[in-house]
């Protein structure tokens, strides 16, 4: 079946699943995208080319399948883990940050959560609640779309701006325009960027971090992709160079470090929150009018993490403990495994700028944004909504850009499902939709 495929049987399935027809796809989330292209694939029985969902594509790490298996067969399922993370997985986890980002954090501070979407859940509503007269976000844009949905969740507002236009020494003065409002607990970005891969200079990190000792907030640093600036040659142990990190210029920092695309271990949803000490031993006095205690760890533990989870499955903290010593001891050379995703992105921006598309984010201050898990590309002068709502009959799917918090039109992609079979494919497709269009 060559595309487009049938509109109306498109178009109802679009409807079946809450939305009005395909027009609206633009306004949908992640989550029913990929639930409305599974649907079309079945009904159809064509495969899509699937870019839309941020979905490891790598085998998962056997070290970690191994330490979780052994850890299952000694009885550990039994027990509930520590809410605050079994020893062996904080020593590891704040030797692997020394290892890999060259920062001192206690083992203490490191906690593992269930995902990197929890762990920025308990870390907004900790921030806001720290102290009542700060009680918004600013996301330094395009980001994640789900972390302004979790805002939304929780009843905090934010504030937000497309970090692009406001590259080196232009970013203090924005950043600081926000700050100054005094109701700013928390900065958020990701590093590198989802979705558009460009990656935040040290210089720029020590502006975010001189800012954020200045006013007293929060920088909360999003590294899903630690050690994925593939221009970099990072990923070696306890030697330089190091992942760029905000940690190296305040102490008020948290970082959120993620299994899922380090390791290939998403569907085990193991994550980590590592708390700069100053924040962690932080006497908040509002937290005492609702948890009844002020201390900052012990409150985003015992008081809001645990009414989440009892923890983070026993057997998966194992697995993480033994996945990040196996890094830090040099043994797992993760960096060089998800290299691949970089190869990938290269030859999809190859197959969509032969058939007149182009890079939406496409300079990283100075040079060639990065070939990585992530990139955006758009068409001509199509919107974003425009976009995604005419590829959908030509067998691609991907997300737009106006739910990041981008003030560009395109689409955001991820190499991690696409295989070999699909380069061609592709291209097939697109040069399709550039005869129509």
């Amino acid at each position: 079946m060559e595309a487009p495929f049938d509109k109306r049987t498109i178009d109802a399935i679009c409807e079946a699943n809450g939305l009005c027809n395909a027009r609206e796809l633009g306004h949908a989330t992640i989550r029913q995208v990929v639930a409305i292209v599974s649907e079309i694939e079945r009904t159809l029985g064509i495969r899509y080319v699937r870019m839309e969902m941020g979905v490891p594509g790598l085998e998962p790490s056997r070290i970690g399948i191994e330490a979780e298996r052994e850890a299952l067969l000694s009885g550990i399922a039994a027990r509930y883990p520590d809410i605050s993370g079994i020893g062996e997985l904080k020593r590891e986890a704040s030797r692997f940050i020394k290892a890999f980002i060259d920062i001192d954090v206690p083992a203490a501070c490191c906690i593992p959560t269930v995902g990197s979407m929890q762990g920025a859940f308990v870390t907004f509503l900790a921030c806001c609640q720290a102290d009542r007269r700060r009680d918004k976000v600013l996301f330094i844009d395009p980001g994640f779309p789900v972390q302004k949905q979790q805002l939304r969740v929780l009843g905090i507002g934010y504030r937000s701006f497309d970090v692009a236009d406001y590259r080196g020494g232009k970013l203090r003065g924005k950043i600081e325009s926000c700050l100054r409002e005094g109701d700013i607990a928390a900065i958020v970005y990701s590093n590198p960027n989802n979705p558009s891969w460009m990656c935040l200079t040290e210089e720029e990190l020590k502006t975010i971090g001189s800012l954020a000792t200045e006013y007293d907030v929060v920088a909360v640093e999003d590294l899903a992709y630690l050690n994925m600036d593939f221009r970099r040659p990072l990923g070696k142990p306890f030697a330089p160079p190091f992942q760029a990190s905000v940690a190296r210029y305040t102490d008020n920092y948290i970082l959120l470090l993620s299994a899922s695309k380090i390791f290939s271990y998403a569907g085990q949803r193991g994550a980590l929150v590592a708390i700069g000490e100053r924040i962690f031993e932080r006497d908040c006095p509002d937290f005492r009018l609702r948890y009844n205690q002020s201390h900052f760890g012990r409150t985003f533990v015992h008081s809001i993490l645990y009414t989440l989870s009892a923890g983070v499955t026993h057997s998966v903290q194992y697995a993480m403990a033994a996945m990040l010593r196996a890094a830090s001891d040099g043994r797992l050379d993760f960096t060089s495994q998800v290299s691949e995703y970089g190869r990938r992105a290269a030859r999809l921006k190859r197959v969509l700028c032969d058939n007149g598309f182009h890079v939406v984010y496409d300079t990283d201050v100075d040079e060639r944004v990065g070939d990585g898990f992530f990139f955006t590309f758009g068409y001509k002068q199509m919107s974003s909504e425009q976009l995604i709502n005419k590829l959908i009959y030509y067998g691609v799917s991907a997300i737009p850009l106006s739910g990041t918090g981008s003030d560009r039109h395109g689409l955001r992609a991820c190499t991690s499902s696409i295989d070999e079979s699909q380069y061609e494919l592709l291209d097939r497709r697109l040069r399709r939709f550039a005869q129509d269009y």
